[in-house]
């Protein structure tokens, strides 16, 4: 499945979430999602991205990490479903939005967490996709650096 659809599945499914856990577990696989993403990128992705894509997999990573992983069935694990990135810009714009929407969700959560762990898990866990998310904005940047010098190379002197 392409990165899109899969961006759209992940918004879906963290608009949805009702219970922490729940919440906890789709934030969870939103951070896989973007792993697998900048991984994606990383290797086969424009040269001008490798780095923050690099970038990009270590903090969803760690996302994963302060978050662990939910018990998921079988197929359950949108980043496995991963197959094609599509148009990077437009994939990055999307998770871009998703990592700003699970940083929302968990300032939600976090805000009306019963204890102290909770609370900690989400403000780390806050920290990394406000971190993911400015390594997807600083992709779209030297996208947009890459973009502007190839149209000037190829515009016509005059």
């Amino acid at each position: 499945m392409d990165a899109v659809r899969l961006i759209m599945a992940s918004r879906r499914a963290l608009a949805g979430s009702a219970e922490g856990p729940q919440l906890m577990a789709e934030a969870w696989q939103s951070y896989a999602l973007a792993q697998a993403i900048g991984s994606r990128l990383a290797v086969s992705g424009p040269p001008e991205l490798r780095g923050e894509a690099l970038g990009l997999t270590e903090l969803a990573g760690s996302g994963c990490g302060i978050l662990g992983a939910p018990p998921l069935g079988v197929g359950d694990l949108r980043a496995a479903q991963l197959t094609e990135l599509g148009d990077a810009h437009d994939s990055l714009v999307r998770l871009g939005v998703l990592l700003g929407e699970v940083g929302i969700a968990l300032v939600g959560l976090a805000s009306g967490a019963d204890d102290e762990a909770t609370y900690w898990q989400c403000m780390e866990a806050i920290d990394a996709a406000d971190e993911a998310r400015d390594r997807v904005l600083e992709m779209l940047r030297r996208l947009a650096v890459r973009d502007q010098v190839l149209s000037e190379r190829d515009a016509p002197t005059g």
